[in-house]
């Protein structure tokens, strides 16, 4: 039995029974250290997903690419290019019935799904390549929205623990692994997203037969941003003890934002990056 009652054909969610669903989950949520995260098995029914599987072995070109130290071999496809199948599993999934389901879980009101998918979208990590952890941006700047909570569903069939690629739980320290999670087919993690909600998939994915590490991704926020809080990118923070690298070049463009009027810093930072530094 799914933690979601979702009808295969029309991608209809049930209201009630989503709400219902997120209540039963809400107080092992909520309550759970060093910030708010879940981890469910058989979320949605199967036959969904192996759907979209079937979707995702024609892919258009990815919106976006990284190949850097701290993101490796990490592609991303933006919904509304993907299959109508699927394209359409990620609106349902930004519909008041999921949404709701959220809200009862986490105790966030007023969540508001992103409709243009930023950063969202299919998630595949190639084999040698891994995303170390780290905390997501905070501020959405095109609808001005501070970013609370993230929903990752795995789509890996077979996927074992020594193939690399687990979603990690990190305390706010950096000191210690809290959890980590293997990313098997339908298993969906969500967790509370900001400046210090360490996490990642940093060990390298290394499928036996060379299958990427695949996701759904999406992002929720409410209208809670204001002139007291400070916007920053991606932070990536190394593991002690690993070869984990600093990401240098935020570092930097942090700095050079602090010190400089808007207008020089962003002078500074086009050639900057057109050079590649």
């Amino acid at each position: 039995m799914p933690v979601l009652a979702l009808d295969p054909e029309t991608l209809e969610m049930d209201a009630e029974v989503a709400k219902a669903a997120g209540k039963a989950a809400s107080d092992e949520y909520r309550n759970r250290k060093p910030y708010p995260y879940g981890g469910f098995d058989d979320f949605l029914p199967e036959e969904v997903l192996d759907r979209v599987r079937e979707d995702l072995k024609q892919l258009p070109e990815s919106e976006t690419s990284f190949d850097r130290p701290q993101e490796k071999l990490k592609t991303s496809y933006i919904p509304e290019r993907l299959p109508p199948y699927t394209r359409n599993l990620f609106y349902t999934l930004n519909s008041r019935p999921f949404v709701q389901f959220l809200e009862n879980m986490t105790g966030i009101k007023g969540l508001i799904p992103d409709p243009y998918f930023a950063g969202g979208g299919i998630h595949m990590v190639a084999n040698g390549g891994h995303l170390d952890i780290h905390a997501d941006f905070n501020h959405n700047a095109i609808l001005n929205l501070e970013r609370r909570l993230n929903v990752l569903i795995y789509l890996n069939k077979d996927w074992k623990e020594e193939y690399g690629g687990s979603f990690e739980i990190w305390n706010n320290e950096m000191t210690e692994q809290v959890a980590s999670f293997v990313p098997q087919f339908n298993r969906m993690v969500c967790f509370n997203t900001g400046s210090t909600t360490w996490h990642g998939n940093p060990t390298t994915v290394n499928h036996p037969e060379g299958q990427p590490r695949m996701s759904m991704a999406l992002y929720y926020y409410t209208a809670t941003w204001d002139g007291t809080k400070k916007s920053h990118t991606t932070l990536f923070k190394p593991r002690p003890g690993t070869a984990d690298e600093a990401d240098r070049e935020t570092r930097r463009n942090e700095i050079l934002q602090d010190v400089l009027p808007p207008v020089m810093y962003r002078r500074v930072i086009g050639p900057l990056r057109r050079l590649g530094f």
